[in-house]
């Protein structure tokens, strides 16, 4: 039984991804954890099935494949439901963050002192590619800067960390906009205790960036929801299934 899964939401990321797994399953043998990587793929049709399928056969890897929902946010609760290990690790398929920070992600999220590890861009040690443009930066910092009300975290907003799954079970439910998973995370199971690990966060240099208006304009309502649903707690709360509901193999088991 895996003791780790690493979630990697995926949407036409096939040449990324293959970059990634064999520098991803490398890191975890030598860190001696017995881990499984889920990839939750939206359809993509680009080879990334065929892919998965190969390192299926040498490797704990499963493939979700979504074909009536898009989106990285409800993506990572997919993989998220589908998790067997104790610690939980989302990262993102564009190579953007270091599949070697992972075990030090892993041993962060096993204090009991700790809600939850952050590969962290903005914390002391961290950085950010030479190649990001200013308007990006700008972009980030003030993205970062309006969730200060709601977590201390130098990186509220990153797409790669560790949490344990008895923290994920404090969430009543979830209820994520766009792509800031971690923010929702951090607010709705109350993650005070927060570790960030300093990563050096690299632009993609394969795909092309899913970052569009709608998906800025999506921040912004999420981060109004959070908001009221961390200063008004109960009366915001309209979520689908907790993060405890059923995978998908229990219920075939129990439709068998």
């Amino acid at each position: 039984m895996p003791d780790v899964t690493v979630v990697i939401p995926a949407l036409r990321e096939q040449a990324s991804l293959q970059q990634l797994l064999p520098r991803l399953f490398t890191v975890l043998q030598q860190a001696d954890l017995v881990a499984e990587v889920i990839i939750v793929d939206d359809d993509s049709r680009d080879g990334t099935a065929e892919l998965c399928r190969g390192f299926a056969q040498q490797h704990a890897l499963r493939l979700i494949t979504r074909s009536n929902e898009r989106g990285l946010a409800t993506a990572v609760l997919c993989g998220l439901q589908e998790a067997v290990g104790e610690v939980c690790v989302v990262m993102d398929a564009d190579l953007s963050h270091p599949p070697e920070a992972v075990a030090e992600l892993v041993e962060a999220a096993r204090n009991p002192f700790c809600d939850i590890a952050i590969g962290s861009r903005y914390t002391p040690g961290g950085s950010v590619d030479s190649d990001w443009s200013w308007l990006r930066r700008l972009n980030s910092r003030a993205a970062t800067l309006l969730a200060r009300g709601l977590t201390d975290a130098a990186d509220p907003l990153a797409g790669f960390f560790a949490i344990q799954r008895t923290t994920l079970s404090r969430a009543r439910a979830l209820d994520p906009l766009g792509y800031k998973i971690l923010l929702e995370l951090i607010v709705r199971c109350d993650c005070r205790r927060i570790v960030e690990i300093p990563i050096n966060f690299r632009d993609r240099k394969l795909g092309t960036s899913k970052l569009s208006f709608k998906q800025q304009w999506l921040y912004l309502r999420h981060l109004a929801k959070l908001y009221m649903a961390y200063y008004l707690p109960g009366k915001t709360d309209r979520i689908p299934a907790p993060l405890d509901a059923p995978t998908t193999a229990e219920r075939r088991r129990k439709s068998a």
